[in-house]
């Protein structure tokens, strides 16, 4: 077995977040849950860390699903408990600050594709699958699969991959937007090392802006998430980062971010 269900390793301002139990296909035990927030509160409070990518240790699985040898033998209240232990995990990463990216190298069904639904970008290797299986465990997703499957793909894709319970490979995946890219799987690494580099450079400000006006305009009504948006805007106004960009814009030069 695995002896730390998740490992961390910086690559410049890039912080690579692993869930390590590939014996297990990296399933989500509550261990390895309270590990993986632990790792990404770090990350949120690092200010050296201007990007996350999350994966999977080995090449089968990024994230199997929940663990279900736990996952049997639970009470209904410790089921909840279970459930909402997974929640907040998800609700972390989802709130970052800073940008998550999820590489997709393999296997990431149930509470794996509700982890990576979690990242703000999902890049996927050709060779993986997606899904939500609960259906054919006699369960339905816990750790939100339900709310933000619907958010991504709409009501007739989560219907289907809710109710029928069968994974669909990455192609089909990226055609009802549940990932945003799809690349061969030798290309994987490099290719989301790729992305995660660019947004490291990008205005660190900015880019938590742009992230906290589509995590509220996401949950309200058209008005209020331009009145947020609105003001948001108008905070860049005041960064040392807008003025760089924009001065380098017009002095036709690279700008140099620096987060304030």
């Amino acid at each position: 077995m695995s002896e730390t269900p998740v490992l961390t390793a910086d690559r410049g301002a890039v912080r690579l977040i692993t869930v390590n139990r590939p014996d297990k296909l990296n399933a989500l035990n509550a261990a390895t849950l309270d590990a993986l927030l632990v790792a990404f509160e770090a990350a949120a409070a690092d200010p050296a860390v201007r990007c996350v990518v999350l994966t999977g240790a080995g090449p089968k699985a990024f994230v199997a699903g929940a663990d279900i040898a736990e996952m049997n033998g639970l009470t209904p209240v410790q089921g909840r408990d279970f459930s909402l232990r997974g929640q907040k995990l998800m609700r972390r990463v989802e709130k970052m600050p800073k940008p998550v990216i999820g590489m997709i190298n393999g296997f990431a069904l149930g509470g794996g594709l509700e982890l990576a639904m979690g990242c703000h970008l999902r890049i996927a290797a050709d060779t993986a699958k997606v899904g939500q299986p609960e259906i054919n465990l006699g369960l339905i997703p816990g750790f939100g699969g339900t709310q933000r499957l619907l958010r991504l793909a709409g009501r007739a894709a989560t219907m289907e991959l809710c109710l029928v319970g069968s994974p669909i490979d990455a192609a089909r995946a990226r055609e009802l937007g549940v990932v945003n890219r799809v690349v061969p799987a030798a290309e994987l690494e490099a290719e989301t090392m790729k992305l995660a580099e660019q947004l490291a450079n990008s205005a660190p400000l900015a880019l938590r802006g742009i992230l906290d006006c589509v995590n509220v305009g996401g949950e309200c009504g058209i008005e209020e998430g331009l009145e947020y948006e609105t003001a948001q805007f108008g905070l860049m106004f005041s960064t040392d980062d807008m003025r760089e960009g924009t001065g380098a814009f017009l002095e036709r030069r690279k700008p140099q971010f620096t987060g304030a």
